[in-house]
């Protein structure tokens, strides 16, 4: 059975995801499709971004979208600490569209798995900036994936295809990561992962 898996890499509960999602993978005749899908997280939460004194410049969400925003990490974190991953929250809404096309280049690189999963690990330790092409640039280099033609790809063809995988999974329904579509049936969070199991068989 064929599954499309769509992820975000300024998700924290994608990124809490990933190993579940591998561990599906290694099921018997089981096929996961990984799809990067850039969530606007300022339709539904606001903008926010945060000074040196960790105070919000933009002052665009309201009370309750703050608790949602202070609860989302606590549980995030909560979680990361039980399995020893380290989450710390992002200072400010990232644009992962540019890492997003990172990851379209190099999926099917032998080293494209490691650069996946580095390029989450070091964002959520605030090491690595999700905006900066220098700076994935530098990492693909480190991993082991060519950076020869990147530029051009991300100028037309990877920015095509990421737009197009986009537009394909809100036509499918997908609002939210991470997302698991199985037989056109729609899963979206973390605790839905039992549910998928179930479905799989």
């Amino acid at each position: 059975m064929k599954i499309q898996y769509y992820f975000d890499y300024k998700s924290p509960y994608a990124f809490l995801a990933d190993e579940k999602s591998r561990e599906l993978a290694s099921l018997p005749n089981v096929e996961i499709e990984w799809l990067p899908y850039t969530l606007k997280i300022g339709k539904f939460l606001g903008e926010a971004e945060l000074n040196s004194r960790g105070e919000d410049i933009k002052k665009t969400r309201n009370d309750h979208q703050w608790r949602r925003v202070r609860y989302s990490y606590f549980d995030c974190r909560r979680e990361a600490k039980r399995r020893g991953m380290i989450i710390l929250g992002p200072q400010k809404i990232f644009d992962s569209s540019l890492a997003h096309v990172v990851y379209l280049w190099s999926m099917n690189s032998s080293n494209g798995q490691k650069l996946h999963e580095q390029i989450y690990q070091r964002f959520w330790r605030r090491e690595l900036d999700l905006e900066s092409i220098e700076s994935l640039i530098s990492l693909m280099r480190e991993i082991g994936v060519e950076v020869k033609g990147f530029k051009e790809y991300l100028k037309r063809e990877g920015r095509d295809l990421h737009n197009k995988i986009q537009k394909d999974a809100e036509e499918k329904g997908i609002f939210g990561v991470p997302s698991w579509l199985v037989d056109g049936e729609l899963f979206w969070g973390l605790e839905r992962m039992d549910r998928v199991k179930e479905l799989l068989g």
